[in-house]
């Protein structure tokens, strides 16, 4: 099935009621102050056309019900507001339209709110057709794009794309009276993408705080597209009473709508597009009496937390801020097609031990053509009342109020829908009899499972939005200029210079130690360069309360360049220095290693140097000059070994780099294939040497089962006693030449692997640290009759 939405933008009329009063153009800040000072209702200020930077505009005065006071852009798009500038809105009735606040930095802690200060707030104001596409300076302030004050405002048809900074992109405040039961609106925006940020804090909307979580706020969020959100795990973070969630889209975004405190949300005719990418998910449900029902959501990948229906477990005496149980939830008539797992009872642990009771889960449509559970029991779930939910699927789950069926669909605009020859899809009674309407709004005449009517000829809302402004039809992602910034040794410097720097920034590091209390990930372009004249060593702490596994994560679509660095495992018990992204997000990554060396990492409970996760797949994994000393294990790529044809890296490279006492493989790169001849894989091992690795009498130094193509040459294998066969290869594409084995068994080939001039002789150093040849070795040309061998330079 494809997924394919096309989000039609088009022309929004701005409608206004005859205005009566005057029209003034302004070119400067100068002439603005002087102009809104006297502004009335209905005045409309016109900004000249042309670059405002550094400005504080301060949009203000008493408007009326349809006579408002109107502050546009002389042409919408471009009136461009950058450098450090921002925008305050508060009064009665203003309106600001068409203004693009471009290619700058904000130092303000927003770029738009709805307030002058704490006691001066905006009611019945609005912000319209406007894009944000900012670019951060990291001076230590988590901005939000737009703060949501005062009652009864619009936030309607803008951009808001591309976010890097730490902090919220819209919130909603319901600090003290003025602000509750705001009856807000933010509807046909588009928000994306937003890259992961990392830490917590990159919601794209919240509404309310974990404090104010028990006051109503009646904000409706309708018609919006979500597209690539991925700044954290909750995409919207509900912590408010009595919000609707409606019609909106999520296309690609790797977080959920998350009901994470407050009660009473309604969330209803919603699409969740996973679009194949990892970590997509749907809605997670905490607190109480929520409804959750007419829903889409396909193609989602996303488990646990991110899963496309999950009900969370609670914790006892719940203080605000923690999980409180889920009562009176009312999830019914929604469809999930070829999605992650959902699941009930999720986060179950000695915390969190309160199951959830009172709540329904009826109706429910669930169509997989993917093997596996597509219902998980994390815990008790005799408090939900399971009643007619359809599930047609290749792994039988027996479970009680889920009934096994055959689905009959058709097309409707690539999307899948039910037909009226499922008889067995109608159900003879529901549990809330006001439910009348299906997913695209239309009467249900017979009630039946999932979101759509049957034969439904018509799709969702969401699938047809207007959203976005008049003048900018494609998403423009904002000028992000990388940076070269330095940073001192010390504990957590570098992971916190990683999470503050702008993608493609160049972290310059200096001798000294670089120790981690939490491991790093880094989700965004960076290159990490130490001192080459020095020894710049980055490790754990020694003896942390909660150990850490790992130093590094390089996550999916980021690129890590690392250079002149030690990253030693000694004292810390970690099981890696570097790993994928977790497991099952297939996103491509590459890392380019040159000039590190990486030591110590013994750790023999599944540990070694770098990892590769079941599922994930990296584009490149380059290592040149680079030596892996003393370590358990060296590089693993095996863990998909039971899953026909994957493999975990596109290409892999060796160049002029070392691996001395390993106790297992160097190298584990594993397909399983049903022949070597089908491509896939692609190792490249050249001009490098390998001592002392895997000795045993079945050990192999470089593993390449199943891989299409493998070249190895000019590179040592010795003393490795042990080992009878430290490589074998099959397929016509594996091939080793220009190599000296000594001591460490003889080289296999089957199929129509190819070699070509293998010297089994001593390689004879004059320096064996250092691996340096002697004057008489054969890895010098003018003692051999072929290329030069495995000389490091």
């Amino acid at each position: 099935m494809k997924n394919i939405v096309f989000i039609l933008i088009i022309i929004f009329t701005l409608r206004t009621v005859n205005f009566s009063a005057q029209e003034q153009i302004v070119s400067n800040i100068t002439e603005y102050n002087n102009t809104i000072k006297s502004a009335k209702a209905g005045d409309i200020i016109v900004l000249k056309k042309g670059v405002w930077q550094d400005v504080e505009l301060n949009a203000f005065g008493k408007g009326e019900e349809g006579k408002p006071i109107l502050i546009k852009a002389e042409v919408p798009g471009e009136v461009i507001i950058t450098g450090n500038s921002t925008l305050n809105i508060y009064g009665e009735y203003v309106i600001v339209t068409g203004l693009w606040f471009k290619d700058g930095h904000s130092s303000y802690k927003s770029v738009v709110q709805f307030k002058k200060d704490s006691k001066t707030f905006a009611n019945n104001c609005r912000l319209t057709n406007c894009t944000i596409s900012y670019v951060t300076v990291d001076d230590g302030i988590k901005d939000h794009w737009v703060d949501l004050w005062g009652k009864n405002n619009r936030v309607d048809h803008n951009n808001f794309t591309g976010k890097t900074s730490p902090g919220t992109t819209l919130v909603v405040w319901l600090k003290g009276q003025e602000h509750t039961e705001n009856n807000h609106r933010i509807d046909n925006n588009i928000f994306g993408p937003r890259e992961e940020l990392g830490t917590n804090g990159g919601e794209t909307i919240r509404i309310g705080t974990s404090t104010n979580s028990k006051k109503s706020s009646k904000t409706l969020v309708e018609r919006n597209v979500f597209a690539n959100c991925d700044g954290e795990i909750e995409i919207i973070s509900n912590k408010s009473g009595d919000n609707i969630y409606r019609d909106n889209l999520f296309v690609g975004s790797k977080g959920a709508l998350t009901l994470r405190h407050g009660d009473n949300a309604l969330v209803e005719r919603n699409v969740f597009l996973g679009n194949g990418v990892s970590k997509t998910g749907g809605v997670r449900i905490i607190n109480s009496n929520h409804i959750i029902r007419n829903n889409l959501f396909v193609g989602l990948e996303g488990d646990g937390f991110r899963g496309p229906i999950v009900v969370m477990n609670g914790v006892p005496n719940s203080p605000l801020n923690r999980y409180e149980q889920v009562k009176n939830v009312d999830i019914q008539n929604n469809t999930i097609i070829n999605s992650g797992p959902i699941s009930f009872g999720e986060g179950k642990d000695s915390e969190k031990t309160l199951a959830p009771i009172n709540t329904n889960f009826s109706n429910n449509l669930i169509y997989n053509t993917k093997t596996g559970n597509n219902i998980l029991f994390v815990d008790d779930v005799s408090g939900i009342n399971f009643k007619n939910n359809y599930i047609d699927v290749p792994t039988k789950q027996n479970l009680e109020g889920f009934i096994a069926t055959k689905i009959d669909w058709k097309e409707l605009g690539a999307f899948l829908i039910p037909t009226a020859n499922n008889q067995n899809l109608l159900v003879t009674s529901k549990n809330d009899k006001s439910f009348n309407k299906d997913i695209t709004n239309a009467v249900r005449t017979v009630f039946t499972a999932g979101a759509f009517n049957l034969d439904s000829k018509k799709l969702p809302k969401a699938l047809k939005l207007r959203a976005g402004t008049t003048w900018t039809p494609t998403i423009v992602a904002p000028i992000v200029k990388p940076v070269e910034i330095s940073v001192a040794p010390g504990i957590e410097t570098l992971r916190k210079a990683i999470d503050k720097a702008a993608p493609g920034s160049i972290l310059n590091l200096t001798s000294g130690e670089y120790i981690l209390e939490k491991k790093i990930k880094v989700s965004k372009n960076i290159t990490i360069v130490g001192d080459k004249n020095g020894e710049t060593i980055i490790k754990a702490k020694k003896d942390l309360d909660k150990p850490i596994d790992y130093l590094i994560r390089v996550n999916e679509g980021v690129h890590l360049n690392l250079k002149n660095a030690i990253l030693d495992g000694e004292n810390s018990n970690l099981k890696y220095a570097i790993v994928s992204p977790d497991k099952q997000e297939a996103g491509l990554y590459n890392l380019f290693v040159e000039h590190v060396t990486f030591q110590n990492f013994t750790n023999k409970k599944g540990g070694s140097v770098f990892k590769a996760y079941n599922g994930t797949q990296a584009d490149t994994l380059s290592f040149k000059n680079a030596s892996f000393k003393n370590n358990y294990r060296g590089l693993n790529l095996s863990y998909d070994k039971d899953i026909m044809g994957k493999y975990n890296a596109n290409t892999i490279i060796i160049d002029n780099s070392i691996f001395e006492n390993i106790e297992e493989a160097a190298i584990n790169y594993y397909r399983k294939t049903v022949s070597p001849e089908i491509p896939g894989g692609n190792l490249i091992v050249k001009n490098s040497i390998f001592s002392n690795v895997y000795n045993d009498e079945k050990g192999k130094i470089i593993r390449t089962d199943g891989i299409g193509s493998v070249e190895i040459t000019n590179s040592v294998f010795e003393n490795s006693f042990k080992v009878t066969t430290p490589i074998s290869l099959k397929g016509s594409n594996n091939s080793i030449s220009n190599c000296l084995i000594y001591n460490s068994g003889f080289v296999k080939l089957s199929g129509k692997a190819k070699k070509e001039n293998i010297l089994y002789k001593n390689p004879k150093w004059e320096d064996k640290a250092l691996f340096i040849p002697s004057k008489k070795s054969l890895l010098l040309k003018k003692n051999n009759n072929i290329d030069t061998i495995g000389l490091i330079n």
